[in-house]
């Protein structure tokens, strides 16, 4: 087997396989945030009802709903925002490198979740499931 058609036939399987890893690495955000779970993970007067409050929630939501694959398309497409919004408002302001100002990691999440968003959640998902 060539790795051309390696690639192609295992393609829909890591396309599952990064939407669901994405959105376990972004659902730790939030479980940080609403949770405190790791703990210290959160500076201690973190509060809810605030900018990174209300990024917890989406964090958690859209990971959750990511990690299953329900709705995927549009928990992506709300988590590039997001992350778009959090490198634009925090990062972007220390300095024009991601890796100087710290924010490769918002720009990785916000171009991985745009292509899940555009490419959808692959075949193993409940959306999925839910088109058979």
């Amino acid at each position: 087997m060539s790795f051309d058609a390696l690639g192609a036939s295992w393609a829909p399987r890591l396309l599952s396989i990064v939407r669901i890893m994405s959105g376990l690495l972004f659902l730790q955000h939030g479980t940080a945030k609403l949770l405190a779970f790791p703990a210290g993970a959160v500076a201690p007067n973190f509060t809810l009802m605030s900018m990174p409050g209300y990024a917890g929630i989406i964090e958690f939501v859209c990971g959750i709903l990511l990690v299953i694959g329900l709705f995927s398309r549009l928990a992506a497409f709300v988590a590039s925002g997001m992350t778009a919004v959090a490198y634009f408002m925090i990062h972007a302001p220390m300095g024009f490198f991601p890796i100087l100002n710290r924010g490769e990691l918002a720009a990785l999440y916000c171009f991985v979740f745009l292509y899940i968003a555009a490419a959808g959640p692959g075949p193993w998902s409940i959306d999925a499931a839910r088109r058979k």
